[in-house]
């Protein structure tokens, strides 16, 4: 409760970048710093609340410079929201195929559409151009890019597919990507990772059992991707370590669109155990087997999603 010492509310919000790709999101997630009180000096308090520009002059120089940085503040803020909107709005369509490849579309006709500023749409633009779902051309647009010229390891790019009809074919090229990864990471991560990433890795397999016996599937998925993490970022690999991103995704996805059990199998939660007590003991065989099981079972239970979906064949140019 605010008592009357506490007059002045100071509140920063800071940008955060998902692993994957830098820039790739505007989203402020839960990055916000804790408010700030300052007593007031003068014998009048301001009120809470936006202070009138007019009125800034009757304030102290500190109370003015503050206005002005919370109003700035606000409208970055506001402006943030505009273009992650502009970015999620086109970014969905083009991946799900409602802006096929080569369609083009025009700056004022985006403003009119998202009913956003030219400026909205520029950044949106730039965003969807470094992920390689656009190109802009002089006088004739931005035009739609095919798909093996998008960023298949940008988090935005595989939420977007999985949440379209192009899930299969994701689901298929995470789940081939990590089986190659994984077990590796865990055999690396058994000769490599700290004490103290082992002894997590052990507690964590216990309380996903649990978690997974009881049913709770959002805690499992928390720390299903704590111990996925934990396996890449403990092989001493930074390329391993950076598809945490990309794993983080599939993991979610798999419970946001219902293809993950009510309860996980008791099998895939004793592989986990074995994986980490493997880590933790350092035997690096133990630890790929055990891991290589888990993507094994990933592969047959998600088969059926993408048995009808085509693969992308990325040109090769010649030399």
């Amino acid at each position: 409760m605010l008592t009357s010492k506490l007059q002045f509310v100071r509140v920063q919000t800071v940008l955060c970048f998902p692993i994957g790709h830098a820039g790739s999101d505007f989203k402020t997630r839960g990055c916000n710093k804790p408010y700030v009180f300052k007593p007031w000096a003068g014998k009048r308090r301001p009120r809470f609340g936006t202070v009138p520009r007019h009125k800034q002059s009757m304030m102290p120089p500190r109370f003015q410079l503050r206005a002005g940085r919370l109003r700035a503040i606000m409208l970055t803020s506001m402006s943030t929201s505009l273009h992650h909107r502009a970015v999620e709005h086109l970014g969905t369509r083009i991946v799900g195929g409602a802006l096929p490849t080569g369609h083009v579309m025009l700056a004022e006709h985006l403003e009119d559409e998202l009913k956003v500023s030219r400026s909205v749409v520029r950044e949106a633009v730039r965003v969807l151009q470094s992920l390689g779902l656009v190109e802009t051309i002089k006088r004739v647009g931005i035009r739609v890019l095919p798909a093996h010229r998008w960023n298949p390891f940008d988090p935005l790019v595989i939420r977007w597919r999985l949440a379209g009809e192009g899930r299969g074919a994701q689901l298929r090229s995470l789940a081939e990507l990590r089986s190659a990864v994984e077990p590796v990471a865990a055999e690396l991560a058994a000769g490599n990772a700290p004490e103290s990433l082992r002894q997590e890795l052990v507690g964590i397999s216990l309380a996903m059992k649990e978690a997974g016996d009881a049913g709770d599937m959002a805690r499992f998925l928390d720390l299903d991707i704590r111990f996925h993490a934990l396996v890449l970022s403990g092989s001493g690999n930074e390329m391993f370590a950076n598809l945490i991103g990309q794993v983080t995704e599939t993991l979610t996805g798999r419970t946001v669109h219902g293809l993950m059990p009510e309860h996980p199998q008791k099998q895939a939660l004793q592989w986990h155990m074995d994986v980490a007590h493997a880590i933790d003991a350092g035997d690096g065989s133990l630890a790929r087997d055990a891991a290589a099981k888990i993507m094994r079972q990933t592969i047959a239970e998600l088969a059926p999603s993408w048995n009808d979906q085509p693969r992308v064949f990325v040109p090769v140019a010649k030399n």
